[in-house]
């Protein structure tokens, strides 16, 4: 039965009646019914009594019950939790802010107060929204990725009885993309790090540092952020293979990457951090958003220093000149960022024709598609050599079948059983008596004469089924084995 009172006892009786009972689990309960009457605050410490003993006895199930109020709660409190959730799973703080940013603002333009306000056609209008803001393919889809996870999130936990962005699909990146890397080509790494290791101090780093920091990059394929997280402790430089191992916390898949390095890049490594303490940064890097701006500053100066190269040839120069050769922005409009180094150790792999899956390792991709979709188009192609391998088959031109005394028909015929390894089928039928039929497959192995050599097998059984002609064919032997009697005749084995 439930309790009904009130706080301050007699000397409040203009204020409201609480009343206390226990839940289906046996937990006390105490609520404010905001009612100075007593008859009605005895009917709803009844309805509460009532609902407790539903539960208990399954008529209303806990669970939805839970998920109701759950799903009636603030917003705001819902992505307090979904942020703690993305800091506790070792989330940079870039990533849950991003993230959390924009959750806000999706609820926002759709003025959602609750969980169980959000639905599928808000996302969508909201999704309309930003293309009509002339916002790209990539970040509409980051837009909605959050709001995705965000509401996935909340169905797992119990917190919504079903995600409502399910059915929301996101446009794809490549359908819109407004933003293309460009790799470095060799010819430009070369200026690049002539011109820059010779160069003065830039964002706090010599130039010597530079070359190293853009070689590590380009070798590695780590990203910014991974290679702002490697200390001296971190370097394995006097193996038979170097590597570099960046620890799961900082990179982006949440494993332990164990990138490989050639040993002249490992040897000035091993110079650079002779100083440094193992727990030290390898590098003293600039602000993330300085990074871009570090390099494109190093290529702009390498620039010019290969247009100074033909200063006393104009016409050379004028062509130069009107070249993308080390520009930050190529004639294909794709752009050269701190992350495109990353971008031209993919390439540079499957420019030197290293299998994919290898190159899937080394950038860490979580699918081969991701490699082949990004690199696919620079591994050498192998279509037109297959096609070429065709012409073997259907025959050369006329002049070169009369040369070899061949005609179509022969040469495919040759070809065929040089590439294909034929197998005599055992329903074939017997070719002019030349070819004995095949043995069953469950009749003993017969063992000739010519490969028992000098040795016969003191428990070999006669061999009644040997051709008599294939034996006439056989050679005079001497027998090592004379005077063994019967036993020397036995040459098969059961």
């Amino acid at each position: 039965m439930a309790s009904i009172f009130k706080h301050g006892g007699k000397g409040n009786r203009d204020g409201y009646y609480y009343v206390a009972w226990r839940d289906h689990r046996g937990k006390r309960h105490t609520k404010c019914t905001r009612t100075t009457d007593k008859a009605a605050a005895e009917r709803i410490g009844a309805k509460y009594e009532t609902d407790a003993a539903l539960r208990r006895d399954g008529v209303i199930d806990p669970i939805l019950d839970d998920i109701g109020r759950q799903a009636q709660r603030p917003l705001s409190e819902h992505i307090a939790d979904y942020k703690a959730k993305l800091q506790s799973a070792g989330r940079s703080a870039f990533h849950t802010d991003r993230t959390t940013k924009y959750i806000k603002a999706f609820a926002a333009f759709c003025k959602f107060d609750r969980a169980a306000d959000i639905t599928a056609d808000g996302a969508h209008q909201y999704a309309q929204s930003l293309t009509d803001k002339r916002r790209s393919a990539r970040t509409v889809q980051a837009h909605l990725t959050a709001a995705k996870g965000f509401t996935k999130w909340l169905s797992k936990g119990q917190k919504l009885l079903r995600d409502p962005l399910e059915s929301v699909s996101t446009p794809s990146p490549e359908a819109d993309r407004s933003f293309e890397r460009r790799i470095l080509l060799p010819e430009e790494w070369y200026w690049l790090r002539a011109n820059t290791s010779a160069s003065a101090t830039r964002q706090g780093m010599t130039g010597a540092e530079r070359v190293l920091l853009y070689s590590v990059a380009i070798q590695t394929g780590l990203r910014s952020g991974e290679l702002r997280s490697l200390t001296r402790g971190r370097l394995f430089l006097s193996e038979d293979r170097p590597y570099i191992v960046c620890k799961a916390r900082s990179t982006k898949n949440r494993k332990d990457a164990r990138q490989y390095i050639e040993r002249p890049l490992a040897a000035e490594l091993l110079s650079h951090v002779a100083t440094k303490a193992p727990g030290g940064p390898l590098f003293v890097l600039p602000a993330e958003d300085e990074m871009a701006s570090m390099l494109r500053a190093d290529l702009a100066d390498a620039r010019r220093a290969w247009l100074k190269e033909t200063l006393h040839d104009p016409e050379e120069y004028t062509r130069r000149e009107q070249s993308d050769f080390l520009m930050p922005v190529n004639h294909d409009k794709e752009r050269l960022d701190f992350h495109s180094l990353r971008h031209t150790c993919g390439a540079w792999l499957a420019k030197t024709g290293a299998h994919p899956k290898a190159v899937q390792t080394v950038m860490r991709h979580s699918t081969i598609t991701l490699t082949m979709d990004t690199y696919g188009h620079l591994f050498p192609g192998e279509a037109a050599d297959t096609v070429a391998r065709l012409a073997d088959l259907m025959g050369g031109p006329p002049e070169a079948m009369q040369a070899t005394g061949t005609n179509d028909a022969q040469a495919v015929q040759r070809q065929v059983q040089r590439t294909e390894r034929q197998t005599v089928r055992r329903d074939a039928t017997v070719n002019d008596g030349r070819l004995s039929p095949l043995p069953p497959s469950n009749a003993p192995k017969l063992l000739p004469l010519e490969a028992l050599r000098d040795e016969v097998r003191r428990d070999a059984i006669v061999c009644r089924a040997f051709d008599e002609r294939n034996r006439k064919a056989l050679p005079e032997r001497p027998n090592p084995q004379a005077g063994l009697g019967d036993e020397s005749e036995r040459c098969s084995i059961s």
